[in-house]
C-alpha cells in the first residue's frame, strides 16, 4: 500500500479522469465531500474501476444510529478507507465499526479512521470558539485513545501529533496525515503543515497531499518523489 494519498478536490468527473490518465498505474485517492457532493457517489464506483485505491473522505458524524446505518451502506462501495469525527464519541464510533463488520462482505471492511482535529483549527480556536481548553495535540492524543478505546484503526492527524499518537496507542495503530505541502509550497488554507521528510521522521504512515501534486506541471512524476520521499 502506497503512503502517499493523493487529494482529488476537484468538482467535475471530467476533472478526475483527466487527470488519473496522467498516471501509468493505480494510485491512491482520497474522494471526499467537494467531489461526492458534485458527482453523487457513483464517482467512487469510476475510480475504483480503474484500479486505484480510495479513502472515502465523508467524516460521519451524528447519533450512533444513522452512523452505524451509513457505515453498513458505505462497505458496499468496496473502498478502502472510511472515516467519521471522533467528536461524536466512543459510542457513535463503537457503532460505526459495528456497522462496518455487520456490512462486511466475506469477512471484508474498509479501514476506519477517526478525525481528531482538522488541520485547519488554531489552538486559539480550539479554545475560544470550540471551548476546548489546553494545547491542541493533548486535544488529539484524547480523541485518539477514544478512537482505540471504540475498535478503529487509526485517526486523521498532522504531523505534529503522530509521534504521540503512536507512543498512546501503537505503532499499529495507523496515522493518515493530510496538511502536506513541499518546501516551497502555500500553505493555503491550513495551519498545521508539514513537508513529506518530515511526516516520515515522525512516523506517520500515511499522508494526504491535494495542491502540491494536482497543481503540478507534471502530477505523476511529483507523486513518485513524494512517495519516493515516504519510503
Amino acid at each position: 500500500m502506497n503512503k502517499t494519498i493523493v487529494a482529488l478536490d476537484f468538482s467535475t468527473k471530467e476533472e478526475v479522469l483527466n487527470f488519473l490518465s496522467g498516471f501509468n498505474e493505480p494510485i491512491y485517492v482520497k474522494i471526499g465531500m467537494e467531489l461526492t457532493y458534485a458527482c453523487g457517489l457513483a464517482i467512487v464506483s469510476e475510480v475504483r474501476a480503474l484500479g486505484h485505491h480510495i479513502f472515502l473522505d465523508l467524516k460521519l458524524h451524528d447519533i450512533p444510529n444513522t452512523v452505524k446505518g451509513g457505515m453498513k451502506n458505505l462497505v458496499k462501495l468496496d473502498v478502502d478507507i472510511v472515516n467519521l469525527h471522533c467528536a461524536g464519541g466512543v459510542a457513535m464510533m463503537k457503532a460505526a465499526m459495528q456497522g462496518l463488520n455487520e456490512g462486511a462482505v466475506n469477512g471484508k471492511r474498509p479501514l476506519c479512521i477517526g478525525v481528531t482535529q482538522l488541520t485547519s483549527t488554531s489552538k486559539e480556536a480550539m479554545n475560544d470558539e470550540l471551548r476546548i481548553d489546553g494545547e491542541v495535540i493533548d486535544c488529539v492524543v484524547n480523541y485518539a485513545k477514544n478512537a482505540k478505546e471504540a475498535g478503529l484503526d487509526g485517526v486523521v492527524c498532522s504531523v505534529y501529533e503522530a509521534r504521540a499518537i503512536h507512543e498512546a496507542c501503537g505503532n499499529d495503530f495507523l496515522t493518515v496525515t493530510p496538511g502536506i505541502r513541499l518546501a516551497d509550497d502555500s500553505k493555503d488554507d491550513q495551519e498545521r503543515v508539514a513537508t513529506p521528510t518530515f511526516a516520515k521522521e515522525e512516523g506517520c504512515n500515511h499522508i494526504v497531499v491535494g495542491r502540491s501534486i494536482t497543481n503540478a506541471s507534471n502530477p505523476q512524476q511529483t507523486y513518485l518523489d513524494i512517495e519516493a520521499m515516504m519510503q
